[in-house]
């Protein structure tokens, strides 16, 4: 068997993961077998303010679809310019970029490449090429050194076009002819390459149920050159309800590329909070404030379903009128780390607004969802795995009184010898890399490749990932 990329095996009738040295988030129920006292909760995002206004002529309030890309020290935020509302894909948009040291402070590149609004002296890196302006999504691809950095971007009306850049900054297209042609395409339309599958992926809106009386869903397409892809196949929910996800923003998650993580745009059409005077005050476009949104956390790990494990809002609008108008709060595409124990998420906020920004929220590192208990001690137990790190580590939080014991059990559920919950030395602390430890010590080398199966003994506390590593 192959599950994202992960070997699995049954044994007596139980599948048997591998997952060699993997991270492994809580983010979905995927390896846990049982749970007693703990839950499952999502994280919470800290919303650190505005960190690059839309204020350039060529910009405005209508700037969006944007994405975050972390390429070695420098992080790259790209972003549609649009100050005047307008059809989808007109030569008034164009495709901006902006550049930081460190992800928290931004500027613009002087880069002199298109004239837009009477000066080559912008930070626009595509103009005057309607409609691939109105949604230009690019990524990394690390596997190629000569085209780094890839991309697509169209309308319905033009098929996704493909394009490709060395640097990121100076791009051309790979060909005229569009890649994919069966879509909406009309909001972003994400890519990368799966190390999981092997593949190029492609993510996009698509209506499921009725065409445009249902709902703003995604499909996804797969290509092992960028070039050629498959027919697209609509991404399942599971049993969640069906809801209007304006962009799925799916990506790997950087610190465990086999498990994909989308910051999808939940939004809520006709859901109206501001009045038509609150509107005028705030200075909102008429067409943009009887809707609201915010964002949801989707994850998949490869295929054509998603999980929706966590129901409710990964991040709420916040205080203040302005927060509650249409396509506002939608996330820019990717998380990036930002700090030794810290990654950011980007979200467009004020929308259709003179105050139209980009806010940066923090979260710790795996912080997306955690296995959580209470004051009453509880415990997760994981469905039978394999290993090839020698030690356990985890991303952990307690409270003073808490605390997170760990047994490995054989796939009976029977405690192993020297690694029982009595063995067990106790953690307590907060930290992104513990090693766990019994009373022999953290050695597991010689349990490397035997079906185990692990139990947290969890009590006050926040367990966010774990991975078997080497030494």
């Amino acid at each position: 068997m192959f599950i994202s990329g992960i070997a699995a095996v049954c044994l007596a009738g139980q599948q048997v993961t591998n997952i060699g040295t993997r991270r492994e988030l809580f983010v979905d129920q995927h390896l846990i077998s049982s749970m007693d006292n703990v839950s499952l909760e999502i994280g919470q995002p800290r919303d650190e303010g505005p960190v690059f206004k839309f204020d350039k002529p060529w910009e405005g309030p209508f700037c969006g679809y944007s994405t975050i890309i972390k390429d070695g020290d420098r992080y790259l935020l790209y972003y549609r310019g649009l100050p005047r509302a307008g059809g989808d894909g007109s030569n008034i948009e164009t495709t901006c970029v902006a550049l930081s040291d460190d992800g928290i402070n931004w500027t613009r590149p002087d880069l002199g490449i298109h004239e837009v609004e009477g000066t080559k002296t912008n930070n626009v890196i595509l103009a005057n090429m309607a409609p691939l302006s109105h949604n230009f999504s690019p990524f990394l691809d690390t596997r190629d050194p000569k085209q780094r950095f890839k991309a697509l971007a169209g309308t319905e009306g033009s098929g996704l076009i493909a394009f490709t850049s060395a640097d990121g900054l100076h791009w051309s297209k790979l060909r005229d002819e569009p890649v994919i042609t069966d879509g909406m395409f009309d909001s972003q339309n994400v890519s990368f390459w799966s190390e999981a599958e092997q593949l190029y992926l492609c993510y996009f809106r698509t209506w499921t149920g009725g065409g445009y009386s249902g709902f703003r869903t995604v499909s996804r397409s797969t290509s092992k050159d960028f070039i050629n892809w498959t027919k697209p196949q609509p991404m399942s929910f599971g049993d969640a309800p069906m809801e209007h996800l304006y962009t799925n923003q799916t990506h790997p998650y950087f610190r465990a590329p086999h498990i994909y993580v989308g910051t999808a745009a939940r939004f809520m059409p006709g859901r109206q909070v501001v009045s038509t005077d609150e509107a005028n005050r705030l200075g909102v476009n008429p067409s943009y404030f009887r809707d609201c949104s915010d964002a949801v956390l989707l994850t998949s790990r490869g295929g054509y379903s998603y999980d929706r494990t966590h129901k409710g809002a990964l991040i709420r609008p916040g205080i203040g009128l302005e927060n509650w108008v249409s396509r506002s709060n939608y996330p820019a595409l990717n998380l990036v780390q930002t700090g030794p124990t810290e990654m950011s998420l980007y979200v467009n906020q004020n929308y259709a607004q003179p105050t139209s920004a980009i806010h940066r929220y923090s979260m710790r590192l795996d912080g997306l969802a955690s296995a959580s208990a209470g004051a009453e001690t509880g415990s997760l137990t994981t469905k039978p795995i394999t290993f090839t790190g020698p030690t356990l580590q985890i991303n952990f939080a307690t409270s003073a009184a808490g605390g997170i014991k760990i047994e490995l059990q054989d796939t009976t559920g029977r405690p192993i010898k020297g690694f029982t919950m009595e063995d067990s030395v106790e953690q307590i602390g907060n930290e992104i890399e513990r090693t766990a430890s019994w009373s022999g010590g953290s050695d597991l080398s010689a349990l490397i490749g035997t079906p185990v199966q692990i139990k947290f003994q969890m009590t006050d506390s926040d367990l966010y990932s774990f991975r078997f590593a080497g030494k």
